[in-house]
């Protein structure tokens, strides 16, 4: 809900302001895509539990009693399954990136997914609104970049706090 806070109350304003003729609604740096990815990894399919109220308060928000339009739930039930279903697959795959406790964590390969879960979550979300080709690409954007900077962020608070301890 914080990251959904930051971006449409504190990032998309500085982003009208400084983009006025960027004809899409979207966000070009959305901080949600990065809970998502990191919920997914830690908490695995037990994520879209974890996640669901916080998008439907976000959706019910952001779009009122147009929350149920089907196009709606579609996106919500996107949003929230994807991601566990990717790291899933990767792991039917022989690609294991679940946290455990002999290992380090790939942040590499946590990024790669975040971006190929962007792909499909722009892509899909697209096809649920029925939205034109540019607000794919805003999705996109938006995703990757809210991915990067959120783990920018915890990646300099760890370091912060591993100092400070």
């Amino acid at each position: 809900m914080i990251a959904s806070f930051l971006t449409f109350e504190v990032l998309m304003p500085l982003q009208n302001l400084f983009f006025p003729e960027y004809p899409s609604r979207a966000s070009l740096l959305f901080l949600p895509h990065g809970v998502r990815v990191l919920s997914a990894w830690l908490l695995g399919w037990r994520a879209i539990f974890a996640l669901l109220p916080g998008v439907f308060i976000v959706f019910a928000a952001l779009g009122g009693s147009d929350v149920f339009l089907p196009s709606r739930l579609m996106a919500m039930a996107i949003a929230v399954t994807t991601v566990p279903a990717v790291f899933y697959l990767c792991k039917w795959l022989g690609w294991d990136l679940f946290p455990r406790a002999d290992r380090k964590p790939c942040w590499i390969c946590i990024m790669g997914v975040g971006v190929v879960t962007s792909f499909l979550v722009s892509g899909l979300t697209n096809l649920a609104f029925g939205s034109a080709t540019v607000e794919y690409i805003a999705f996109l954007i938006g995703d990757v970049s809210g991915l990067f900077f959120l783990m920018l962020g915890l990646y300099f608070a760890f370091r912060f706090a591993d100092k400070r301890a």
